[in-house]
């Protein structure tokens, strides 16, 4: 009797019909250790039969045909879309990884086998941002609001000034947390225009002596992003940015910043990541009461080892950054994350007012695109019926309504033209 892709295969021939997965995608799991079943308290072997995976390119974003259609558009602020043949990919080492014998999250933090993936994750990230040598990268936890303490207190002392500039929550957020272990300026501040505009880098008014000057470089929840980066004017200060929503989505010169931090879960990667990069002459001074895991010193002396990193996660950002540079690196990057940006913005201007986006024109995020309707009551409807079209996640976060689109690397061309479609259609019936 030959066995189908959705059998098992137990003893002589006996065999078990398995339950029929909805697309091919569900099948993938290569497993290479025979299971056993136990018929009348003997154990049989259990032969398990996979199938093989195609992946297809669409401008540069591999999109994997299996189980695409089974897959929606997420359109989810973060944690957020990863690209499916990344997934393939760890889906397929999933049970053994490189005939180690083990998986990724079996593995010793100390072991050659895990090394070997955070220290190439390391150089494939340094190649792709071109960090300079003088600068550390560190794999941390807690999120980009961990950061929010671990910054003033590893870089200043309790009665140093710290300046902000602040361009939406996440800034807010920043300068609430510092002011426990730092005097703290907010030199500008968009809330009393809703955030919707980046300030004139002439018009600030910074503190000489300030230690360095703080900026988000992409407020998800508004939708605003900074084109261009301030310079302090304390010669001795330097610049730190918040890049977790826009991470790796364009070309950075980092030597024009002090620390840049974020976490991994939009643009690069699950939860539980956080990156920093930081010049290595910051590191060393911190404050008394500094807790060891917010030292920087500890985790560059350990090379992000000091405890069980977050292992299966840096795997995946891994894999991510190898992605990318088979893209062509960030300015190719840049270039489809543009495309695909003009093509909602373009789509909101041209509906007459029906859709509207409250971000000031320069300074759009190419990441998170939030809209409104015109008439709002339809915007309930609005996302329901899209995520009938499978998009999903495309309500606006709850302190500030509406719709929110974040079309991040991973938001392949037909994600956003599908969304743009059914925005045209929509319109059309409720204009």
């Amino acid at each position: 009797m030959a066995a189908s892709t959705n059998s098992f295969l137990v003893g002589n021939n006996t065999q078990i019909p398995a339950l029929k997965p909805k697309s091919t995608s569900q099948s993938l799991l290569h497993l290479s250790k025979p299971n056993t079943v136990n018929f009348a308290g003997r154990a049989k072997p259990v032969a398990v039969r996979c199938v093989a995976s195609t992946t297809q390119v669409q401008d540069g974003v591999r999109s994997g045909s299996v189980g695409s259609q089974e897959r929606v558009f997420n359109f989810a602020a973060g944690p957020a879309t990863l690209p499916e043949n990344v997934l393939l990919k760890a889906q397929a080492d999933l049970y053994n990884w490189r005939r180690s014998g083990m998986s990724v999250m079996e593995m010793s933090h100390r072991g050659k086998e895990f090394l070997s993936i955070i220290q190439k994750a390391e150089s494939d990230l340094r190649q792709l941002l071109e960090i300079p040598e003088e600068y550390s990268v560190l794999f941390l936890q807690g999120g980009a609001t961990t950061q929010f303490a671990a910054l003033p207190l590893n870089l200043c002392k309790s009665d140093d000034t710290v300046d902000f500039v602040v361009t939406g929550s996440w800034g807010d957020k920043a300068v609430k947390e510092a002011k426990k272990y730092c005097k703290t300026n907010v030199i500008w501040s968009g809330k009393s225009e809703k955030y919707t505009k980046v300030p004139s880098f002439e018009e600030l008014e910074q503190t000489l002596d300030a230690k360095y000057l703080h900026i988000c470089a992409n407020e998800t929840i508004h939708g605003v992003e900074f084109k261009d980066y301030p310079v302090p004017k304390n010669p001795d200060g330097f610049l730190v940015a918040d890049m977790s929503s826009n991470f790796c989505s364009k070309p950075v010169d980092v030597s024009k910043f002090g620390v840049i931090y974020g976490g991994a879960q939009k643009n690069v990667g699950p939860s539980g990541v956080t990156i920093v990069i930081i010049r290595k002459d910051l590191i060393g001074n911190a404050q008394d009461i500094t807790p060891v895991m917010l030292d920087y010193k500890i985790h560059d002396e350990n090379s992000s080892l000091y405890n069980t990193p977050p292992c299966f996660g840096i795997y995946m950002c891994g894999l991510v950054f190898e992605d990318l540079l088979e893209q062509g690196g960030l300015k190719e990057v840049e270039r489809k994350n543009q495309r695909k940006a003009d093509l909602l913005y373009n789509a909101i201007e041209e509906s007459k007012g029906f859709f509207r986006c409250p971000v000031e024109k320069s300074v759009r995020s190419l990441m998170n695109v939030p809209f409104t309707l015109e008439k709002s009551e339809l915007e309930a409807e609005f996302i329901k019926e899209a995520a009938k079209e499978k998009m999903v996640q495309l309500k606006g976060h709850r302190s500030v309504g509406g719709m929110r689109a974040s079309i991040y690397n991973a938001m392949p061309l037909a994600g956003v033209e599908k969304l743009v479609a059914f925005m045209k259609d929509f319109q059309a019936k409720h204009a």
